[in-house]
């Protein structure tokens, strides 16, 4: 394990280092891996709290512990890698258990408090209409999005104005008919409005 570890140390970009070793570990039945998750989660390095990160990603539909970790520990780390990372594991999540029957969790972690916790909602599930159920329901996902459209954080308002974007390239009208009756005259709503209209 520790070559795997001097391995993902080393690379200072990306995703896929992380993830193929992350797999490897999983395969390997004889570890824990929920414990090893958590202790990679107060690591130092920002490679190895992404690969606590993915873990628990990968544990979080049959260990309600793992998901409740990256709703409250992983979402306050402060290092935004990790936080791709935790967008990752959301949508995994979402696509395994079914984006439809995910729809509660999906509310949930978008009326939590922390910017970093909906971002990953929102970023985690792009392009939404190209998910099954909202592929279907593009206005479901308009609405859910756009709710967020004022929030405090510029970091998540980026996320929601690039992820209408990207809808509004299939959808133009539904996004158009959302952004129509907004008030422009508001700063934050105005930011999120000229990144969809980019």
């Amino acid at each position: 394990m520790k070559q795997l570890i001097d391995r993902i140390k080393k690379v200072e970009h990306g995703f896929k280092h992380i993830i193929e070793v992350g797999d490897s570990m999983m395969g390997d039945k004889a570890e824990n891996h929920f414990e090893l998750a958590k202790g990679f989660l107060s690591d130092q390095s920002y490679q190895m709290r992404m690969l606590g990160t993915y873990l628990l990603g990968q544990l979080s539909i049959k260990n309600p512990a793992a998901f409740k970790l990256l709703e409250t520990t992983v979402a306050a780390d402060q290092n935004w890698r990790v936080q791709e990372m935790l967008a990752k594991a959301f949508d995994y999540y979402c696509k395994t258990i079914g984006y439809e029957k995910s729809l509660p969790t999906i509310k949930k972690w978008l009326s939590n408090k922390n910017p970093n916790v909906k971002r990953a909602v929102i970023e985690g599930l792009r392009i939404w209409t190209s998910r099954p159920y909202f592929k279907e329901n593009p206005t479901v996902a308009i609405n859910l999005i756009g709710e967020h459209k004022e929030d405090e954080s510029e970091y998540l308002r980026k996320s929601v104005g690039n992820s209408l974007r990207d809808i509004r390239k299939k959808n133009r009208e539904l996004v158009d008919r959302e952004t129509s009756g907004w008030n422009t005259t508001n700063p934050k709503i105005k930011f999120v409005k000229k990144l969809i209209e980019k």
